[in-house]
């Protein structure tokens, strides 16, 4: 399936393919199992039904994105399972962020999204952040996913795309608050993670 056309793009919003080679891929991942070891993947629940989301998660950062059925989608500082402070963001992710967000202050929160072959993700809004002046930067490393972009309206028509390992998605002015979500993952399409799957990860400026 072909890449989106930038013109199509809503102003802010970039896509930016094999950001990072198989050598950097391969560290970032070395990087992230760091992370969970510190900070384990943990199944998130919808806020007031309780229902498992088919993703799972942690956070590096100073705050980290978390839901569950009692208080709904939130930051905090500190992982809801064990308790403690989420580790450090990855230098070679703060290095992306500096590269192409545009943005003054680095980033507070990098979200973990652990995609099984099964797993997927409704068209949402990152809207949980006080500060929208900054974007929200994406990696994708392992299998491939269908990926889809919109508008700021859930109604606005969506533009669908195969992400790969590697690539980069920026979702920042006018598009800070497109919707998106990915629809499906491509099980097999990647070597770089041991069992499969996919990882994404966003980083996000939370607040001024």
């Amino acid at each position: 399936m072909p890449a989106l056309s930038q013109p199509a793009l809503p102003a802010g919003i970039r896509y930016l393919p094999d950001r990072f080679d198989r050598a950097a891929q391969v560290a970032l991942v070395e990087d992230i199992r760091r992370v969970v070891e510190e900070a384990p993947l943990y199944t998130p629940a919808m806020p007031k039904t309780g229902k498992e989301m088919s993703v799972r998660m942690t956070n590096c950062g100073e705050l980290g994105w978390v839901t569950d059925k009692e208080r709904g989608y939130r930051y905090q500082a500190t992982h809801p399972v064990t308790g403690k402070p989420w580790p450090p963001i990855p230098q070679a992710l703060l290095d992306l962020w500096q590269e192409v967000a545009g943005h003054p202050e680095p980033p507070q929160a990098c979200l973990v999204n652990f995609y099984s072959e099964t797993a997927k993700m409704g068209l949402h809004q990152d809207r949980d952040e006080s500060d929208f002046s900054a974007p929200v930067v994406s990696v994708s490393l392992g299998d491939d996913c269908l990926f889809r972009v919109g508008g700021t309206k859930r109604t606005d028509p969506t533009q669908s795309f195969r992400l790969r390992s590697g690539d980069v998605f920026v979702l920042g002015g006018e598009g800070r608050l497109a919707f998106h979500g990915v629809d499906r993952i491509y099980p097999g399409t990647s070597t770089l993670l041991r069992n499969g799957g996919r990882i994404n990860l966003t980083l996000r400026r939370v607040m001024n």
